[in-house]
C-alpha cells in the first residue's frame, strides 16, 4: 500500500492489527450504497484505514464519526479527509472507547465497518448486546463469519451469532468480495453483510434474557438433543425438560442446533409459565 505518513515514509500494513485495505473508489461507493445510508444519516465508521470508505460516507451522509486504532495512519487520514468537514476522526480502540458518549451527537446512527478478522466475534457481540440507538450494521467480514451471521437452523454455521443478529436485525450478504481486491490480499475471501435493524424483534418473548439463555443452551453441546442441553444448562429434570418440549410441539430427539428462534422463544415462554 503506497501511502506516505507524515515523515514521508511508506506505510506498511500491520499483520498484528489484521490490516487488509481496499483501494477501489468505485467499490467504496458501491459498498456505501449497499449500506443504505443517506444524507440525513449519522454514521459510525469502525476502521478508517486509509480513508477511502470514509470519504465515500462523507459525500453521502450528514455526519461521520470514524475510529482508527493505528496512530501511524492518522497523518494519512488527515490529508485524505482534509476537505471532509463532516468527518470527526477518533484515534482509539473501539472495544475500549466510550461509544455511547462518542456517538451521542449523531443521534440514532448507522455503523459501517471493515472489521479485522480477529476482532469480528468480539466486536459483533459488543454491538449486538448494546442498547445504543443503532439503526443498521454494515460490515465487511471474513466470508465464513458472514455465513455464520445469516445461517439458518441445521446449517453448520448456525449458532449464537446468528441468533443474536437475526433477533434484532435482518442480515443478508449483500456482496462477496474476493481476497484479490485487498492489499495485502488475505488468505480467504470476504463478504459485505448489511443488517438493517428490525422495527421489533423477529420473535416475541416475555423474557428476553431467558430467550437468549435457552438459545445458548441449545449450542452448549453441539450435536446433543435440546432435551439433554436443557438438563445440563438449566439444571432441570428430564421429565421437566421433556414437558416443555412437548408443550412446544418440539420432538424430544430434536438437536438444539436444528431449532429456530421461534422454537427458543416458545421454550422460554413455557419456562416462564413455571415460575
Amino acid at each position: 500500500m503506497k501511502q506516505r505518513n507524515g515523515k514521508n515514509q511508506e506505510f506498511k500494513p500491520k499483520r498484528s492489527l489484521g490490516q487488509n485495505f481496499l483501494t477501489d473508489e468505485a467499490l467504496f461507493e458501491q459498498l456505501v450504497a449497499l449500506s443504505g445510508v443517506g444524507p440525513d444519516d449519522g454514521v459510525l465508521e469502525i476502521g478508517a484505514g486509509a480513508g477511502g470508505m470514509t470519504k465515500a460516507l462523507a459525500v453521502r451522509c450528514r455526519e461521520v464519526v470514524s475510529i482508527e486504532v493505528d496512530g501511524t495512519l492518522l497523518p494519512i487520514l488527515r490529508v485524505a479527509l482534509e476537505k471532509c468537514r463532516n468527518v470527526h476522526l477518533v484515534h482509539g480502540d473501539v472495544l475500549r472507547l466510550n461509544l455511547p458518549e462518542l456517538t451521542a451527537p449523531l443521534g440514532p446512527y448507522h455503523i459501517v465497518a471493515n472489521i479485522p478478522y480477529y476482532l469480528t466475534t468480539e466486536l459483533m457481540l459488543l454491538l449486538l448486546t448494546s442498547d445504543m440507538p443503532i439503526q443498521s450494521i454494515s460490515v465487511m467480514v471474513q466470508k465464513e463469519a458472514a455465513e455464520r451471521i445469516v445461517a439458518r437452523p441445521g446449517q453448520d454455521g448456525y449458532g449464537m451469532l446468528a441468533v443474536r443478529s437475526q433477533y434484532f436485525y435482518a442480515p443478508e450478504i449483500a456482496l462477496d468480495v474476493p481476497a484479490c481486491l485487498f492489499t495485502p490480499p488475505p488468505k480467504v475471501d470476504s463478504a459485505f453483510v448489511v443488517m438493517p435493524r428490525r422495527d421489533k424483534p423477529k420473535v416475541q418473548v416475555s423474557d428476553e434474557a431467558l430467550f437468549f439463555k435457552v438459545a445458548a443452551a441449545a449450542f452448549a453441546m453441539r450435536r446433543k438433543t435440546m432435551e439433554n442441553n436443557l438438563i445440563a444448562s438449566v439444571r432441570v429434570s428430564r421429565e421437566q425438560a421433556r414437558e416443555w418440549l412437548n408443550a412446544c410441539g418440539i420432538p424430544v430427539g430434536a438437536r438444539g442446533e436444528t431449532l429456530s428462534l421461534q422454537d427458543f422463544a416458545s421454550i422460554a415462554d413455557q419456562m416462564t409459565k413455571e415460575k
